[in-house]
Order: C-alpha cells, then sequence, then structure tokens
C-alpha cells in the first residue's frame, strides 16, 4: 500500500482539524500535518518532505497572498513538491491558474474524503488530476478584468476611462473584447458570468 504524507495550508483551523480526522480512517495516510503559520513552511517542506502540500486558496486570514501565488512562490524554490489546491472556489479560472502555475491536482473542499484519498494517491504515483467539465477560458488580461472590478464597482464609462487614461472609444473596444471572450452582450452579463467563472470576486 502507498503510504501519502500530507501537508495542509490552510487558514482555517477548523477546517484543517476536521479534515484531520476524517482522514485518520485511512490507511493510505501517514502523516498529516497543517499549518496556519506561513513563514515555517520552507521549513516544514525541507524537513518533512510531504508528498503531497495541500494548498488553499483563500488565506486571507494568515498572508496576503493567496494559495496560487503562494503555491508559485513554493514551486520556484522546491519545484519537485507536488502542490494540490484544495479550495471551496471551485471556478474555472482557479482551475486555469493552478494548471499554468504547474499544480498536479485541483480538489473541491466538498469531496468525500474517500475519493479524496483516491485521487491523491493518483497524484502521488505521477498523475496530474483536474477537472475536464471545467470549460476553456480565453483569458482575460490584467486591463479587462480591471474593467469588468470597475463595472461591478458601479463605476460609469466616462469614468473608467478617465481611471484608465484612455478614450472611451478604447474602452468600447476593450468592452467588444471582454464580451467576445466570456460571450455575453452586456455590461451586467458581463460582470455576473465574471463572478461565476472567479475573474472578480462576488459583489457583498
Amino acid at each position: 500500500m502507498l503510504l501519502i504524507n500530507i501537508l495542509l495550508v490552510d487558514d482555517h483551523v477548523l477546517f484543517s482539524k476536521s479534515l484531520e480526522i476524517a482522514l485518520s480512517d485511512y490507511p493510505e495516510i501517514k502523516t498529516f500535518k497543517s499549518i496556519n503559520d506561513i513563514s515555517l513552511l520552507d521549513k516544514f517542506i525541507e524537513e518533512d518532505a510531504p508528498d503531497i502540500l495541500l494548498m488553499d486558496i483563500n488565506l486571507k486570514n494568515i498572508t496576503s497572498e493567496d494559495g496560487l501565488e503562494l503555491a508559485k512562490q513554493i514551486l520556484y524554490h522546491h519545484p519537485k513538491q507536488k502542490i494540490v489546491i484544495l479550495s471551496g472556489y471551485d471556478l474555472p479560472v482557479y482551475h486555469n491558474e493552478a494548471k499554468k502555475i504547474g499544480a498536479k491536482g485541483f480538489i473541491s473542499k466538498n469531496t468525500e474524503p474517500k475519493k479524496l484519498i483516491a485521487i491523491l494517491s493518483q497524484i502521488v504515483k505521477g498523475k496530474i488530476v483536474f477537472n475536464h467539465a471545467i470549460p476553456f477560458l480565453e483569458e482575460l488580461t490584467a486591463c479587462e478584468k480591471q474593467i469588468l472590478q470597475l463595472i461591478a464597482d458601479g463605476r460609469k464609462r466616462k469614468e473608467i476611462a478617465g481611471i484608465l487614461y484612455i478614450s472611451e472609444r478604447t474602452l468600447s473596444n476593450h468592452l467588444q473584447h471582454i464580451f467576445e471572450k466570456l460571450d455575453v452582450s452586456s455590461s451586467v452579463e458581463a460582470v455576473t458570468k465574471a463572478i461565476q467563472l472567479g475573474y472578480i470576486p462576488p459583489i457583498c
């Protein structure tokens, strides 16, 4: 039987403890450790050499960076480390970004423990596991995402053009490209779809 050493990075202690308890019944798990102090991460990786580093995306309680950016930094310093994103934000943009940075998989936090173990076992053996049902995205540029965020914040076109130091005509061209990429026909539809895909955070 393949034994797996897991290190979890998550800012919610209750979730970390719950997952540890849930996985304790599975003989495939050799060790399970979790940390919520980012300054100790390199030390844990070097000393414990985890088979899998499970990384949440939303880490706002412990770092100003999100889990995807943190994973990118870890892989720069530890390129052989297998990182799997474990998140409640099961959105296409995050899946695509995780693939781009070199993560070995993306798993929803709603996944049953038995299925989670099965996926992790596949990854330890060398497989890369992502949900193939996630649609392909023609990626938005940083400028296009900024425009959508400004629209979501309630800014008018003239105001957005001023903020970005561009003409309203140039802004209209950007919006047309956004509509084509997202397959929508209005700013409201664009913002709604951008939230659903994960390009911009939900409007609170």
